[in-house]
């Protein structure tokens, strides 16, 4: 196509879209996988980072993005990588997307190795990664992701990717972790994502929120913890305001007694706003179903919970209409 467009494309109308407008900044692609077309050459930082001479690695792909622009880092279908420390990969430069091609297990691949600290630390605002496969391979991972140190990422996106434990004892702890600075993450989005604990460790759950945020949103998530424990099954907020709160549609499942913490999430203050609505949550629960912490400004409509825990049977609403 360079030789047919030398000067690439313009006014490019794509659903209503123009192009220009849908990717303002650089694409960047990335790839380590061994099958190749004619012509392409294996990835190496060496390369340009076009789609037939792809960067080797993710990180240097995002060192070439300039911050704020729309670059977009596209990860091609094979591509794996080690994560063994905090300092592979580093989610560092503002505006960046980064995004995986390919599905199932050919989806890119970070697995985690070890030591329990291993993670990829998040510290600039406006990025977002979609569509990849996180592996644990170490006990106890503390975090796939985290909000690191005093930084303010807000506005980051986890989009439409899955993290799966390797064993019962090669396990995730937290897919995100926030840091304790008041709205330090404002505006994260955890979307579209599957999260298959195996852990045996009674403090996994998928998120983990340290400090009062704005405009965040959890939804169309599945999670399946299979080990009794009474901590929240999505996300943990602690005493923290949470303000502007959307959760939406989410299925959870662990086996969980707690009447006090919330089978779906937990914590958050008497001043958090927001909507939580269309959610599920299997436990196992036969006293007082809870969905959520009480004593918060949220709003509820058509949650559904377990009263039983008994197998085979289904959930009511709750918190109870009125």
């Amino acid at each position: 196509m360079a030789n047919i467009y030398p000067n690439g494309i313009n006014n490019l109308i794509l659903r209503n879209l123009p192009i220009t407008v849908a990717n303002p900044g650089q694409i960047f692609f990335v790839s380590n996988a061994t099958t190749l077309l004619a012509g392409q050459v294996g990835g190496s930082n060496g390369n340009d980072g076009s789609f037939n001479k792809p960067f080797a690695t993710i990180q240097y792909a995002i060192s070439r993005c300039t911050a704020n622009r729309g670059d977009i880092v596209i990860v091609k279908a094979g591509h794996a990588e080690t994560i063994a420390n905090a300092t592979t990969l580093l989610i560092n430069v503002a505006g960046v997307a980064i995004v995986g091609l390919g599905s199932g297990s050919n989806r890119p691949k970070l697995t985690y190795t070890t030591a329990i600290t291993a993670n990829v630390p998040v510290t600039a605002a406006n990025c977002s990664i979609s569509n990849f496969l996180f592996v644990a391979n170490f006990a106890d991972i503390t975090s796939a992701m985290t909000a690191t140190s005093t930084n303010t990422p807000t506005d980051f996106v986890i989009d439409n990717c899955e993290f799966r434990d390797t064993s019962s004892v090669l396990n995730f702890l937290k897919t995100f972790t926030g840091n304790a600075t008041a709205n330090s993450v404002d505006g994260f989005t955890y979307i579209n994502n599957r999260v298959f604990g195996l852990s045996t460790t009674a403090a996994s759950q998928a998120v983990i929120i340290a400090a009062a945020t704005n405009r965040c949103t959890y939804s169309d998530n599945f999670v399946v913890y299979p080990v009794l424990n009474d901590t929240a099954t999505l996300v943990d907020f602690g005493a923290n305001a949470q303000l502007n709160l959307t959760v939406a549609r989410n299925r959870v499942f662990r086996p969980s007694t707690s009447t006090t913490g919330g089978h779906l999430f937990s914590g958050g203050s008497t001043t958090s706003t927001g909507y939580v609505y269309d959610n599920y949550a299997w436990h196992l629960d036969n006293s007082a179903a809870l969905l959520a912490p009480t004593g918060t400004k949220l709003g509820f409509q058509n949650n559904f919970c377990m009263v039983t825990g008994a197998a085979d049977k289904s959930g009511l609403i709750n918190p109870v209409a009125v």
